[in-house]
């Protein structure tokens, strides 16, 4: 009989037998046989179905601001590389991030290609860019294309509604979008720039050097405090309250809701701090002794209403200052009129008024940033979903900034603002399913 060879063998693919170990022939196929049968049930490779492949990606564009006071851009270098790599093309207009002190070469090593016509940048799937586009670059998106920025109600105009719905755009406003708690994001994060910067300016302004009351926003030893009236118990307001009693003034808070003023004390820790329904006698007496008032109400119905009226400014002191957050939804006062980052301030009454929409622009690096922030995991999703329609289909936050729908307007305010048919953006995506 032939004798069994011994040879020597080594599983190298099963841990516990990786050793070199002498056996036969048959006893080589049955231990064979059994790491196989083990290897199957360990963890394997596997690809993961792309929701994009097979599909063109999804161009993103990055216009230039066309107003020269817009100095912010949504999307920063670091979040371009994240959408780059989760299958997206983003194309950037040349100087696009230059206000916001970021260059091209950033983008373009962040993945993004440099296109140099606007045409170019609004000639993609979703367009990104903080001032809504003009009636002339409407003309370069391509219908039924996406765009997100600010609805800048104050300044909107039924040619411009018009307009998109006659491309068939779908249109959302990024002032509009919601969390999963039903917080406004954008909202949110430009409020706190805004309200720690509105105090900075009230300083500027207030000084000697820009003809103000010639007084220190605080107060030192032996010489009264200056003092502050905030309209809002909001995010602003917080912020403005926080810098405002950090640098000593005295501070005084009006809102029509009490839980707002309510929690307003509570975050600020100062059980002390003075705060009011808006009384009109109360609220005249205090802007009558204000160095600073500041104007911080919200509203997600359209316009602010105006709480101070013409009278109660005209009896302001001289060179004291309003400012005026609320102005990009109206203003909530009645002499507020729309002002600019070259030329902020007017006169009324002897009375300085700042009325800047887009105060967070003064600081473009830290507002792009936080932008950012919100915008890129936000399009991550919408890669994921499969576009722009099964996020508003999905998630309902999503779905409150969309204005105009592919030829039809989905906000209420502005239907009813411009008489025109309001659509139910919910019923026109059931209908598609």
């Amino acid at each position: 009989m032939r004798p069994i060879a011994h040879l020597p063998f080594t599983y190298d693919f099963i841990p516990e037998l990786n050793t070199q170990i002498i056996m036969g022939d048959q006893e080589k196929e049955g231990f064979k046989k059994a790491a196989e049968e083990v290897y199957q049930y360990h963890p394997q490779e596997m690809m993961v179905k792309s929701p994009n492949r097979g599909k063109d990606p999804i161009a993103i564009g990055l216009p230039k601001e066309s107003c020269s006071d817009e100095k912010r851009i949504m999307l920063r270098p670091e979040a371009v590389a994240i959408l780059v790599n989760n299958g997206y093309d983003v194309l950037l207009e040349s100087g696009a991030g230059l206000p916001a002190n970021l260059t091209d070469k950033e983008y373009s090593d962040a993945g993004a290609k440099v296109v140099y016509s606007p045409e170019d940048a609004f000639g993609t799937d979703i367009i990104l860019r903080v001032s809504p586009p003009s009636l002339e670059e409407i003309k370069h998106i391509k219908r039924q294309k996406t765009v997100i920025s600010a609805l800048y109600t104050k300044e909107l105009s039924k040619e411009y509604i018009q307009a998109v719905t006659q491309r068939k755009l779908v249109c959302l406003a990024f002032e509009l979008l919601e969390d999963k708690v039903g917080g406004l994001p954008v909202v949110r994060a430009m409020s706190e720039i805004a309200g720690s910067t509105v105090m900075l300016i009230a300083a500027e302004y207030l000084s000697s050097f820009n003809e103000g009351r010639g007084i220190i926003l605080g107060g030192i030893t032996g010489v009264p405090p200056s003092k502050v009236v905030i309209l809002g118990a909001g995010t602003v307001a917080e912020y403005a309250a926080r810098t405002s009693m950090g640098m000593g003034a005295e501070v005084k808070i009006f809102d029509n809701h009490i839980y707002r003023l309510r929690r307003l004390k509570n975050i600020l820790g100062n059980p002390q701090l003075y705060t009011s329904v808006i009384d009109n006698g109360k609220l005249a007496e205090a802007l009558a002794e204000a160095d600073v008032v500041i104007g911080a109400v919200h509203t997600n119905r359209g316009r602010t209403p105006t709480f101070v009226t013409e009278e109660m400014v005209s009896y302001m002191k001289p060179n004291s200052i309003i400012i005026d957050v609320s102005i990009d939804q109206g203003g909530c006062f009645e002499t507020s009129e729309p002002t600019t980052l070259h030329q902020p301030t007017f006169h009324r009454h002897g009375v300085i008024h700042y009325c800047v929409p887009n105060i967070p622009s003064r600081v473009a690096r830290t507002a792009s940033t936080a932008l950012s922030n919100i915008f890129a995991p936000m399009l991550t999703k919408l890669i994921e979903k499969g576009g722009t329609d099964q996020m508003i289909r999905y998630y309902p936050g999503f779905t409150k900034g969309v204005y105009a729908y592919k030829g039809g307007v989905t906000n209420k305010f502005i239907a009813e603002k411009y008489d025109m048919p309001c659509m139910n953006l919910e019923l026109i995506l059931a209908a598609r399913i």
